[in-house]
């Protein structure tokens, strides 16, 4: 080559260069990056293009189409939330307001009724919503059409399998009926799904083996198990007995959701519930745990009633609850009584939600509250005649944990943060619980920064980095070179939660910019519109199932 078409080549270089730099669609500039392995912070500009991270460094003198200045700012991993009851939510409202203002780029759906399958079973209404899909490609379908902001992934859960199967029969599965439950299982994972979750009663399943088989299905396809188990009371050894049993005879990982102890009489026991935990590990288990950072929990108030009484669906508890006969039964069942008392008692049980209109008035009351202002000598005559008008469905608070134990819990290192809720707005009804609008930013702002219960690294790691550890994702949950660019970005200084148990609906401070997917989609504190999210497939989907983003 002559000298003056080597001159020639490097002046082409030189110029292309710049033209390369003009290629970030957005350049994240003067931040702290905390890349979500927790690893200590480092300064340094982030480059996005075609929706990944593409540098990483000092980039000044570069230029991109968009510049975001996160001067005293940490740059962060999108946050990852394991346990979330978004199906029908994102169908409503894509833009998930609650959970992307907090930096959640990832919704993982399926705890108790999954979107997905509805075989035989009958469409249920959400607020001029219905479920009018059976498969989760139909539902992948309707989040595709609908647009969502943030990314999605989804379990199957076991409940629902053996219920489009078994219907509410308390029998065994026979041979047929199970081989059945296990195709629904295999045609799950094959549509997206990432595992099964399973959701059980006081003291483990009550069909075990079934629960089993369907693991060793999620294992041939290389999924995980996660695991809502029982009281969390005065049952939990028995249900962790279960949880270890399963993850040994399945050789699947398993995931439990939300590790509390409540009930005042059980507060001393955490210390031997971590041991458990540790002991299990070091056998050589896959066992995480995830936990939300507040001292209440959130669901129906049908779930501290006996087992019995709602074994065989909504229809005959409602009718149950209708006889005085069978009420008076109820009133004087021990287990009920212990299951009110790991609810918090009178005291602490909250009225939440509820669609009979002389009932409004009881929103965000206490039973001990309501029984007073109805005259009633027992709190507990007061909650069965309310659940009785209300056919069974009432949705409830219940404060029943210790602050000691949820810092305990929080310190360890097998520990990643959910908020076990869905992605809501403003004009939601009701009063959910404040972890819809404040999981992630109350660990930064309280947990971190208030009562230093944790690094800032570490918390991060618990948000991103840990969660995308435990699903198995590969190119998210860390700011780092080639990987997605789902980032959050916001102020170590004021970031924090305003939602509270009294107003809980209220979006919080201090996160000025979330990108899911290399789009902007908070810019200055405000939701853009945006509707970039996709639906992330688990490993044993069928490639011509999945959509082409």
């Amino acid at each position: 080559m002559t000298r003056l078409r080597i001159l020639a080549t490097v002046a082409c270089f030189a110029l292309a260069a710049p033209a390369l730099a003009q290629n970030y669609d957005v350049l994240i500039t003067g931040g702290h990056v905390i890349d979500g392995t927790g690893n200590p912070w480092y300064k340094a500009d982030v480059a996005i293009a075609g929706g990944k991270i593409v540098d990483i460094g000092n980039l000044s003198g570069k230029t991109a189409k968009r510049v975001i200045d996160a001067s005293g700012h940490v740059v962060a991993p999108g946050f990852i939330d394991l346990h979330t009851h978004s199906e029908m939510p994102l169908v409503e409202d894509g833009n998930a307001e609650s959970k992307i203002r907090q930096g959640v780029t990832i919704d993982v759906l399926g705890e108790s009724s999954s979107a997905a399958p509805r075989d035989n079973l009958p469409t249920r209404n959400y607020g001029g919503m219905s479920d009018d899909w059976r498969t989760f490609t139909e539902y992948w379908a309707k989040l595709r059409e609908k647009g969502v902001s943030m990314n999605v992934i989804s379990h199957a859960a076991f409940e629902q399998i053996r219920l489009s199967v078994m219907g509410y029969s308390d029998k065994p599965a026979t041979p047929e009926q199970l081989d059945r439950m296990k195709a629904l299982m295999a045609r799950s994972m094959q549509e997206g799904a990432w595992g099964m979750v399973l959701r059980f009663e006081s003291g483990g399943p009550k069909w075990p083996t079934e629960v089993i088989e369907l693991a060793k299905v999620v294992r041939q396809n290389g999924g995980n198990v996660t695991s809502h188990i029982g009281s969390e009371g005065f049952n939990q050894d028995k249900e962790l007995d279960f949880t270890f049993d399963l993850a040994r005879k399945a050789e699947v990982p398993v995931h439990i959701f939300h590790y509390k102890i409540r009930g005042k009489r059980n507060w001393h026991l955490m210390p031997h519930y971590i041991e458990r935990i540790e002991k299990a590990r070091a056998e050589g288990l896959d066992i995480s745990v995830n936990q939300y950072p507040y001292t209440a929990m959130n669901h129906g108030w049908n779930v501290f009633f006996p087992v019995s009484a709602r074994a065989k669906g909504p229809e005959e508890f409602a009718r149950i609850l209708a006889d005085p006969a069978m009420r008076d039964k109820l009133k004087n069942d021990p287990d009920f009584k212990d299951w009110m008392h790991e609810h918090g008692d009178a005291d602490g049980i909250v009225y939440a939600r509820s669609s009979v209109p002389d009932h409004q008035k009881y929103l965000n009351l206490r039973l001990a509250e309501i029984a007073k202002l109805r005259g009633d000598k027992d709190p507990v005559d007061t909650c069965i005649t309310l659940m009785a008008e209300a056919k069974g469905n009432i949705g409830g608070i219940f404060f029943t944990m210790s602050d000691e134990n949820v810092n305990m819990v929080m310190k360890q290192p097998w520990i990643a943060i959910s908020s076990d809720a869905g992605a809501l707005n403003l004009n939601t009804p009701g009063f959910p619980h404040p972890r819809t609008f404040g999981t992630n930013v109350r660990v930064l702002g309280k947990y971190v920064r208030q009562d230093k219960v944790l690094t800032l690294e570490d918390a991060v790691r618990k948000m991103s980095g840990y969660p995308a550890q435990i699903l198995g994702l590969a190119d998210r949950g860390q700011v780092h070179t080639g990987f997605m660019a789902d980032i959050v970005v916001f102020d170590p200084a004021t970031v924090i939660d305003t939602a509270t148990y009294q107003k809980p609906k209220s979006y919080p401070l201090g996160v000025p910019y979330v990108l899911v997917n290399g789009v902007v989609v908070v810019d200055k504190g405000q939701h853009t519109g945006a509707r970039p999210g996709r639906v992330l497939y688990g490993r044993g989907t069928t490639p011509a199932l999945k959509f082409d983003y």
